[in-house]
């Protein structure tokens, strides 16, 4: 006969502000195995609560109601609610994205002692308010990029989260990219020295959704919500995997920016993803670039390369990226995620050159815990794997990556950016991260590199 099952309790080490539940701290996770996910584990809960269920939402609840169920985890995530403005647009989501409860307010959201972690998947306006209340109330946070939509705001951001992190919270920036195997073993084969002394990073995200004029005025092209366009919406992923795997900062740019469809019928009924319906009456201004072209420089005097733009035609999210060094190159297509190119320039010239090593073995980054060999993943997949880092980093208080720090020096970088552009491309200088960012981004890198080789 089975052993009894053993009732769940919840993942908490104390409790926020005014007395309400906190998931602080590592998580004590009974000292059981417990059994899988949903069959009534022992394992403690970490209860998740989302702001947000469109595009974002839908892939962070894939996210989330997967991730147990592939990974052993030390504590079992719940999706314990979901919130939004329309009450029964969010409990139709509720249900279509498997959680527990909806609510209209995020105030009450974060307020629910049930929740312990705070996913934020809102347009960048609400970024800093939400993720600011969540901490200052002892939950942990997760937010979807850009951090903000300012560098005031990404600064107050770092600043709470740097002070939420000595009361045992955690706050991760959703820069999934990085959660592909194959950049993740991108990375490791940086940090190895595969490469030697890094000459040039050029990096590349080009979509085409805004071709048609006739595409309506969505929050995505008002500056006031998303902060800028196809620079913070695409050129923050490529600025984040850039310095991710070169494993070192931006130190300077010099850009240029434009929008070339500069009204847009008014916003005609609900978006869904990048899917919209204008109406035939009057135009809005768009108040965003529509691509960003720049250049930059590495602390070590590497340079750099950087293209994101929503009109170029046939391209629908085409994310391609390499790395030259002194003793090799690293080649990565989104299109054809499952696939790692490397040069290796100390093989004699008559037998060098590109091979492509398939990121499906189960010694790779994440994939010991999915399927056989040539069976590749997908792009939802990240999300999982997102989950995993961040419920793994809450439960050893491990500073998770990428950090609100390193959201912070992401923003730095997109608004040195179009400070540039706005001189003309003139050179512009990047500033450095402040010293105790610095040094958790370090021990970050660090256990990112060790989690990469272990994974």
């Amino acid at each position: 006969m089975g052993q009894p099952e053993q009732p769940e309790s919840r993942a908490v080490a104390g409790s926020g502000p005014g007395g309400s539940a906190a998931g602080a701290g590592p998580v004590d996770t009974g000292g059981g195995s417990g059994a899988e996910a949903g069959t009534g584990s022992s394992k403690r809960l970490l209860g998740v609560g989302m702001v947000g269920y469109a595009f974002m939402g839908a892939a962070h609840s894939q996210g989330w109601r997967t991730v147990g169920r592939v990974f052993d985890l030390p504590c079992r995530p719940e999706l314990a609610a979901i919130c939004g403005r329309d009450a029964d647009a969010v409990r139709a989501a509720a249900d279509r994205l498997g959680w527990a409860a909806a609510e209209t307010d995020w105030r009450e959201l974060i307020a629910r002692d049930d929740v312990d972690l705070v996913d934020i998947c809102t347009p960048g306006d609400s970024h800093a308010e939400i993720a600011l209340a969540a901490l200052a109330a002892g939950k942990h946070v997760l937010c979807e990029k850009p951090l903000a939509n300012t560098v005031e705001e990404a600064e107050a951001m770092a600043e709470a989260a740097e002070q939420a992190r000595a009361r045992g919270q955690v706050a991760m920036v959703g820069f999934n990219y990085r959660r592909l195997p194959a950049t993740a073993l991108a990375r490791k084969m940086v940090a190895d020295g595969r490469l030697g002394a890094l000459r040039h990073v050029r990096v590349t995200y080009l979509q085409d959704w805004l071709v048609d004029p006739g595409f309506p005025l969505t929050w995505r092209l008002q500056r006031e919500v998303a902060g800028s366009g196809a620079l913070g919406d695409l050129g923050a992923h490529i600025v984040d995997l850039a310095q991710y795997l070169a494993g070192e900062p931006l130190v300077g740019v010099s850009a240029l920016t434009e929008t070339f469809v500069r009204e847009r019928p008014l916003l005609a009924g609900a978006s869904a993803g990048l899917s919209a319906t204008g109406g035939g009456g009057p135009l809005g201004t768009v108040t965003v670039d529509d691509a960003a072209l720049f250049t930059g420089r590495f602390a070590s005097g590497a340079l750099a390369s950087f293209e994101a733009t929503r009109f170029a035609t046939g391209r629908k999210n085409a994310l391609r990226l390499e790395l030259n060094g002194e003793r090799g190159s690293l080649a990565f297509d989104l299109e054809r995620l499952n696939e790692l190119w490397f040069h290796d320039h100390t093989e004699p010239g008559v037998s060098a050159g590109f091979r492509r090593i398939l990121v499906t073995e189960p010694d790779h980054p994440y994939l010991e815990a999915w399927w056989p060999p040539g069976h590749g993943l997908g792009y939802e997949h990240s999300f999982v794997h997102q989950a995993r880092d961040l419920v793994t980093a809450i439960a050893t208080g491990v500073v998770p990556e990428p950090s609100f720090a390193d959201g912070l020096g992401v923003q730095r970088v997109l608004a040195a950016v179009e400070e540039s552009a706005a001189k003309n491309s003139v050179y512009t200088p990047v500033p450095p991260a402040p010293a105790a960012a610095t040094a958790t981004d370090s021990d970050s890198h660090a256990s990112s590199a060790s989690s990469a080789s272990s994974v």
